[in-house]
This record gives C-alpha cells, sequence and structure tokens, in this order.
C-alpha cells in the first residue's frame, strides 16, 4: 500500500514537478525511487517505467531500442553494461546529443544509503550559442557577455536547484524507512497495485501470507507475483475496486491451502488498488468447529422431544408385539410379529446413533504420536476386513506426535475403512494414507478398489440419512464422519480415481510439544482406590507423588513441600470444600494446578472449574494424563 503522502511530501513532489530539469532518484537495488514529471517527458517514457519500482535495466532497454543511444550494437549487451556501470556508480558530469538531435547534461551523485541521484538538463539552446558565438565571436561580444551572464546565472540556479532536490531527497527517504517499518512489523500482506495490475509498493510480507507468491513483487503483474491460479480468483475483485467498489472476501490458497482474507480499497487519488492480506487459516478452522457445534445444539434442542415421543411409541409397539408372540395365531403370523418386532428393535438403534450425532460431544485433542495410532487403528481394522481384501497404511506424515482426538479419529477412519469394505465386496484393496499438506493439514486419505461413488453420491453421501445400501444401511456413517471432522474444524472431501471411490478427511496440523521434566505432583483425591491408580500413572511418568484426600490436607502440606512443581486435584473432594476451593486458596504464586473430573461438561460444577483451571474428563489413560501434564492442560 502506498503510504498517505503528508503535506511535506506533496509540497516536495510539487517542486520537483516545477523545475525545468529532469530528476531521477534508484536505490541500491536499481530500482525507481522518485522522479519528477519532467523525466518522463524528456524521454518520454511510458508510466510503468516512471512508477516508484520500475527496473533501471528496462528503462534503459527502452530507450535503446527506441534508439535514443543511437546505434549501440548488441542492446542487451549494451544494458548490461550500463547496469554494470551503474552498480559501481561514481560522481560524473557528461554531455550527449539524442537521436532526436537534443543535447542533454548529465550530472549524477550517489547517495550514502547506496543509489543516486541524477539531474538531466536540455542544453540544445547553450550548444547552439556557443556555436554562434564561435563562428561570430568578434561580431557577438555584446551577446557573448550577455549569454555568459545568463549561463552562469542558470549554474547557480542548478545548484541550488541540486542542493534543494538532495535534502527533499533525505526527507523522502527517511520518511520511506519509517512507513516500511511499521509496515513490516504488521503480520499482514500490505501493497497498492497501479490500473496496469503491477505492484507499486509492497512490504515483505506477500510470501509469508501466501507461501510460493514473489517476496518481492514491486514492479511485477499480480500475475506473475501471486501465480496464474490465485490471480484469477481475486481479478474480479480487482476490477470491483478498478471500479470504485471495495471488498472484503476470504478464498482458499490452494498452493498452501491457506484460508486468506483479502480488502480492497480503491485508491481514488491516482488510480489502483490498496491491498490488505491476512492468514486467517486457524480462525476459519475454530470458526468451522464452532458452527458445527452450533449445529448440532440445535439438531438436539429439534431432535430430543421427537426422539422421546418415538421411543415411547417403539416401547409399545414391542409391548404389544410380545403379547401377539404368546397368543394362539394363524398361520404366517408369527412371521409377521418378528419382522414387526425385528423393525422395532432397529428403529430403537436408529434413535441411539441420532442421539450419538446430536447429543454433547466435545472435542478433546491430547497429543498422540501418529505411528502409534496408526498400528492401533490397522489392528482393528484388519480383524474387520475378508482375507481377500489387503489394507495397507502408509504414514507419509513422518514421526512426532500432534493434537489429536484419538477416539473421534479411530471411529471415523474406522467407518470409512468398513464402507470400503463394503465397496471391494469380497476382493479388493484399501489404502489408508497419513501426509501433512503444506504445514496446515493433516490429511487422511481411505481409497479402495470398488465402484467409486455415483454422480448422487458425491452430491448427497455426507447428507444424513442416505445410503445406497437398501435396507441394511442407516445412512448415517458418512454423515457421523463429517460432523465428528467438522467439530475439529476440518474438511471431509468424496472424489473418485481410475481405481475406485477416496474419501479425503483434512484436520488442522497442531503439533504437540515434547513433554517436560519430570517433578512431584501433589495428588488430591479423595477415593483410596482411584488415587492409587493416578499415582500409578504419575510415577510411570517419572514423577514423585505427595498424597491428600481433602482440600484441607493439600493447603497443608504446601507449605512444607515448596518443591512441588505441580497440583493435580479432583473436583468432588471429601468434606465440604471442593477442588475449586483449594484452586481458590492457593498461595500467590503457587505451582501450576490442574483438576480431573467425571462430572459431565455441561454440569455446572465442571463449567465453573474451567473458568479456574485445566481439566482432564476421567476416565483417562496413562498417556493423555503425561500429555495433559507436559501440555501445561492443554486440550
Amino acid at each position: 500500500m502506498t503510504p498517505a503522502p503528508t503535506d511535506t511530501d506533496t509540497m516536495t513532489m510539487a517542486g520537483l514537478n516545477l523545475i525545468q530539469q529532469a530528476l531521477s532518484i534508484y536505490d541500491a537495488n536499481l530500482r525507481l525511487a522518485v522522479c519528477n514529471q519532467r523525466f518522463q517527458e524528456m524521454f518520454a517514457l511510458p508510466d510503468h517505467l516512471v512508477t516508484p519500482g520500475a527496473s533501471f535495466a528496462d528503462t534503459i532497454r527502452h530507450l535503446a531500442e527506441r534508439g535514443d543511444y543511437g546505434d549501440v550494437g548488441d542492446v542487451a549487451a549494451f544494458v548490461r553494461a550500463r547496469v554494470d556501470q551503474a552498480r559501481a556508480f561514481e560522481p560524473h558530469y557528461m554531455e550527449r546529443t539524442r537521436a532526436n538531435g537534443r543535447t542533454i547534461s548529465v550530472e549524477g551523485t550517489p547517495l550514502p544509503e547506496g543509489g543516486w541521484v541524477t539531474v538531466y538538463t536540455d542544453i540544445t539552446r547553450t550548444k547552439r550559442q556557443e556555436a554562434l558565438l564561435r563562428a561570430r565571436s568578434a561580431e557577438l561580444s555584446d551577446q557573448l557577455l550577455s549569454y555568459s551572464e545568463e549561463l552562469a546565472a542558470t549554474n547557480r540556479e542548478l545548484s541550488a536547484t541540486i542542493t534543494a532536490l538532495e535534502e527533499a531527497k533525505r526527507q523522502l527517504t527517511a520518511s520511506e524507512a519509517r512507513t516500511r517499518l511499521t509496515t513490516e512489523m504488521m503480520p499482514a500482506h500490505i501493497a497498492h497495485v497501479g490500473r496496469d495490475r503491477r505492484y507499486t509498493y509492497s512490504n515483505r510480507r506477500l510470501s509469508t501470507v501466501m507461501p510460493g507468491s514473489q517476496s518481492d513483487p514491486v514492479g511485477l503483474h499480480a500475475r506473475d507475483a501471486l501465480g496464474e491460479e490465485t490471480f484469477a480468483v481475486i481479478a474480479p475483485y480487482l476490477d470491483r475496486a478498478d471500479r470504485g467498489e471495495p471488498s472484503v472476501f476470504e478464498f482458499t490458497h490452494e498452493p498452501s491451502s491457506r484460508r486468506i482474507r483479502v480488502a480492497f480499497t480503491p485508491d481514488e487519488t491516482e488510480g489502483g488498488v490498496y491491498i490488505l492480506s491476512m492468514d486467517i487459516t486457524e480462525e476459519a478452522q475454530t470458526r468451522a468447529a464452532l458452527q458445527q457445534t452450533r449445529r448440532r445444539e440445535m439438531a438436539a434442542q429439534l431432535t430430543s422431544g421427537l426422539a422421546h415421543d418415538f421411543s415411547n411409541l417403539l416401547t409399545i409397539i414391542l409391548g404389544l408385539q410380545s403379547k401377539l408372540q404368546r397368543m394362539d395365531l394363524p398361520a404366517g403370523a408369527e412371521e409377521m410379529v418378528a419382522g414387526t418386532l425385528a423393525a422395532a428393535r432397529r428403529g430403537g438403534g436408529l434413535l441411539n446413533r441420532i442421539a450419538d450425532m446430536t447429543g454433547p460431544r466435545e472435542h478433546a485433542p491430547v497429543p498422540t504420536d501418529l505411528a502409534n495410532f496408526l498400528g492401533d487403528l490397522e489392528t482393528l481394522a484388519r480383524s474387520t476386513l475378508p482375507d481377500a481384501v489387503t489394507l495397507t497404511v502408509n504414514n507419509l506424515a513422518g514421526s512426532g506426535a500432534f493434537l489429536l482426538d484419538a477416539a473421534m479419529l479411530q471411529d471415523s477412519l474406522l467407518n470409512l475403512v468398513i464402507n470400503a469394505r463394503d465397496a471391494c465386496g469380497p476382493r479388493g484393496r484399501i489404502d489408508l494414507t497419513a501426509r501433512l499438506v503444506q504445514d496446515t493439514w493433516l490429511e487422511f486419505t481411505i481409497s479402495d478398489t470398488g465402484p467409486g461413488f455415483s454422480d448422487e453420491a458425491l452430491a448427497h453421501a455426507l447428507d444424513p440419512f442416505f445410503t445406497t445400501k437398501g435396507g441394511e444401511g442407516s445412512g448415517l456413517g458418512l454423515s457421523m464422519v463429517y460432523d465428528m471432522t467438522k467439530l475439529a474444524g476440518g474438511r471431509v472431501t468424496l472424489n473418485n480415481t481410475d481405481t475406485g471411490g477416496q474419501v479425503t478427511l483434512r484436520l488442522p496440523l497442531r503439533r504437540a510439544d515434547r513433554p517436560g521434566d519430570p517433578g512431584l505432583v501433589l495428588l488430591v483425591e479423595d477415593s483410596p482406590d482411584l488415587r492409587g491408580a493416578v499415582r500409578d500413572m504419575l510415577r510411570e511418568a517419572g514423577h514423585a507423588v505427595v498424597e491428600a484426600a481433602s482440600a484441607g490436607e493439600a493447603l497443608a502440606l504446601l507449605p512444607d513441600l515448596p518443591e512441588i512443581s505441580a497440583l493435580l486435584s479432583d473436583i468432588s473432594l471429601e468434606g465440604a470444600r471442593t477442588g475449586l476451593d483449594l484452586i481458590d486458596a492457593l498461595p500467590e504464586g503457587h505451582c501450576p494446578a490442574y483438576l480431573m473430573t467425571s462430572l459431565p461438561p455441561d454440569d455446572p460444577l465442571h463449567r465453573a472449574a474451567r473458568a479456574r483451571a485445566p481439566v482432564l474428563r476421567k476416565p483417562f489413560t496413562s498417556a493423555q494424563l503425561d500429555a495433559f501434564l507436559a501440555g501445561g492442560g492443554a486440550p
């Protein structure tokens, strides 16, 4: 984004445009920093060569190809020589006659920060006067004196102009440095493009926000800086901004799989567009998870009453059918009763699955070793497959732990493997692959050698109750996979390959921190059996353990044990004081405190606990407890 001009900047540029000399300032990277209007007029340059950021080499090439330097022979070699000369810049003064017959003087001075300032003066009239003086010096002695005085005055004016320009350049450089420092500190891409879609300004955040883009796009066309695919997405919004319509929109940057928010603001003074781009991938993932949670809550409200009434009706049907079975019925009736009972029981199972989908369920990611997770999953999945169906598990994500809700993910992947088994029939192949996508997603792909998805299935397979299995399917399997994936802030996509169907799950990539050092843990639990089990888990992880059964015992122990590194307490304790009271009574600067509970998430005490300290749900495994404490209670 081009910095907003100050009054001083505006006045300085107005002054530069009033002088009769042409002026240009190039920086140490041979990019145009500033020029006045006379510079463009004197050399008849196109707009993109007088735009800040324009390349010195491009300008020389343009003039050479137009013949401004006369016959230079090999243009490319000529340009290289001029560029090399510019990189080793030294103060100089020269005069040259251009192809149009005009003679100019060129005076260049290097700048302390690198680069140089050059002043061009049209001295055609002076040269003609000198020639005339040489021819008629005796007759024109009076004119010679007059012209000499005029030339001396012009030289004095030029010297004063150069001094003023140097001061103006110093002020411009300082202003630009302050503005660039500010924009570089912002976690966003800030830029300005002209009407020709070339960048006139950019901070150095473009490749950070959209990996794979040019890090320094100034002077480049937006298509070249961003890539054809990304430019095609934003081009319609740029066109609208050119018509004076500001816009804010989001899109997925396909090369990096990141979600980007972009704001376009029309430049009403000089034309073009101001650009602000931000990486909102994590925000979009969190938003998707919250939206899915809200949809689950709404679905639960809509279905709970109906499910209750339907459950009562099924109970009545089952009771009546049981009575019918005990009666003396005519031939064929028993079969009808058995069919009715089977349908009613299936309806009850369907109610349970609906309850699972719409009931409260939290996404609870914990540090999970991916290799071990996939190994356990492979063992479970193979037990469901016929001998003639092969399963291959490929871990391309490498070693390490990731924050995952292992139970949810295992349910989802097993469901997909079973669907792939049904698609393959008695023989076939199923491939499960885990990979990282652009350091943004952890992707799981399940592909099979079945017939693939029909067009209808591709459009509706994720809808509740849609099934291609006839009466054998409930139509809730893929819906549950979709639900659990969206709760995690991820995505589900279906497609066909050359060999069969394919389902892809993408989960937000969250790497787990390495476990911390073992320490002395104060364990507060009123159940002796449970306290013993948790104590063993802590000791397996290398911790030393001190035990207490109540809040009072724990508070009495703390002053005598300053080396305690963590406190782990149940919410419900013996006596009148709870784990929450214990947390509130801890002295200032106490050790990290954590809570555990078997209370449901919607219990008032559980909700109040989450506002005071990290909470670990029971039951939990040793690995989950170790990861909970090592991660500082991170879910």
